[in-house]
């Protein structure tokens, strides 16, 4: 009997410190995901996309580490769903087995580019934009270190008045997040919108040729095109695959351009 006393109070004690130890993630490679709704993610969830990985984290929005899964965001929580994020980490980790990731939740659904400054209010979302995610990254900073920030945005922008002035805004904003968070040479990576989007809006075209030449003149900044992805019935956001996909574009950036110093 005591034996097997012994061995429920060993059992559970393990269990304990297990769950603990599931509260401390190691140090990280951390990822700041930044822009509107199509960063945040609006798929619906899938079982593939609860599963955990222990070597992926997020930041909630307590500012608590736990494992990731979607839905990460909490922008709008009544149409939070599958974003790139996690699928990004995903591709990351299976190339480098040695890596463990911090995902930061920092989109913000239908922000313009114009709300991400110092001190901007965002109404429908009742929050200031860039400098809740400044706080986020400086808290997720205290356990790792910044690899790169990953911009889904430009729907809200897709206007004639705004379209001429977005490459310059785009700049400016980069150049703000890194002397900001003294990140001078962490890659930024930019996603183009949806050929859906396109399709409907031809000023989303050029805000889509404007990311990808901003990144010829943006030191250490890639794009990753959203070619062939589809939507989820309503014409704006990336259904669940495509979300998916996306994410694992952003990765292959990482990974062909070699922007991470880790071991493979």
């Amino acid at each position: 009997m005591k034996t097997g006393i012994k061995l429920a109070f060993f059992s559970l004690m393990g269990c304990l410190m297990l769950a603990f130890k599931q509260d401390v993630p190691p140090r990280l490679k951390v990822f700041l995901l930044i822009g509107q709704s199509n960063m945040a993610g609006r798929g619906i969830p899938e079982a593939a996309d609860q599963q955990t990985n222990p070597r992926i984290w997020m930041l909630t929005k307590e500012q608590t580490w736990t494992l990731a899964r979607d839905p990460m965001h909490f922008d709008k929580p009544a149409v939070i769903g599958v974003g790139p994020g996690f699928s990004f980490a995903k591709q990351l980790a299976g190339a480098y087995p040695n890596l463990n990731i911090g995902l930061v939740p920092c989109a913000v659904g239908g922000s313009g580019i114009d709300v991400w400054k110092p001190g901007t209010y965002y109404e429908p979302t009742k929050s200031y934009p860039y400098d809740d995610a400044l706080r986020r990254a400086r808290k997720a900073l205290e356990n790792g270190e910044l690899a790169g920030f990953l911009w889904h945005q430009g729907e809200s922008d897709s206007k004639p008045e705004l379209t001429a002035a977005y490459g310059q805004k785009l700049a400016q904003l980069v150049q703000r997040f890194r002397t900001d968070l003294n990140a001078p040479n962490v890659p930024f990576v930019v996603g183009t919108l949806g050929d859906f989007i396109v399709s409907r809006n031809p000023d989303a075209g050029l805000i889509n040729q404007t990311l990808q030449n901003a990144t010829k003149d943006i030191p250490n900044a890639y794009y990753v095109l959203a070619t062939g992805l589809t939507h989820k019935g309503d014409s704006t956001h990336f259904d669940t695959p495509s979300a998916r996909t996306l994410g694992q574009r952003y990765a292959d950036v990482f990974i062909q351009h070699k922007l991470l110093k880790v071991n493979p």
